[in-house]
């Protein structure tokens, strides 16, 4: 199948799934190899990235989101309630499980020094974190790591585009 054919079809289907597909999905459709699906994903990302879409990769999951600049305008057309704000609290266990995940309570709750339990339940239910999968050891714990929404609410196509660490106490690299 030729390579532009390739990149239109999978692009089309990126659009219209109703949530994240793996490269193996796109490459079962269109009947290739998973090889050819990430040659043309390079490319979607470079067209998506000239308009006001992203494409989001956590993975082997792909979707279509809209780009950090223009959401502030799709939540408003779309008639979203802007005023749903993350406690100072939420952030923190937010960034420890992004640069920590997988990782359990009990690792989030060590670095904090304090219960998390319902900030946990917070960030879960707004969709930003969620079970990955269980510790094998003594009473199996969850392992938590953040979604798709997560990488929306902050406007990145994937968690490489978080912000480097920089020394124990200090802020992000870049921040003021």
């Amino acid at each position: 199948m030729d390579g532009q054919v390739v990149r239109r079809i999978a692009c089309a289907l990126l659009f219209v799934a109703d949530g994240p597909v793996t490269v193996e999905q796109l490459a079962q459709v269109l009947e290739i190899k998973p090889a050819e699906i990430e040659e043309a994903l390079d490319e979607i990302r470079a067209w998506l990235g000239q308009g006001g879409l992203i494409l989001q990769r956590q993975g082997n999951k792909l979707q279509v989101a809209t780009a950090a600049e223009v959401a502030p305008y799709v939540e408003r057309f779309l008639g979203l309630d802007l005023s749903s704000r993350l406690s100072p609290a939420a952030l923190e266990v937010l960034a420890i499980i992004a640069y920590r995940q997988p990782v359990t309570r009990v690792d989030i709750e060590a670095i904090r020094g304090v219960n998390c339990d319902s900030v946990l339940r917070t960030l879960c239910s707004k969709g930003l974190v969620a079970e990955v999968g269980r510790l094998d050891q003594p009473g199996r714990p969850i392992l938590y790591g953040t979604t798709f929404e997560f990488l929306q609410h902050f406007g990145l196509s994937g968690l490489h585009e978080l912000p480097p660490l920089g020394p124990a106490g200090a802020p992000p690299t870049g921040s003021s």
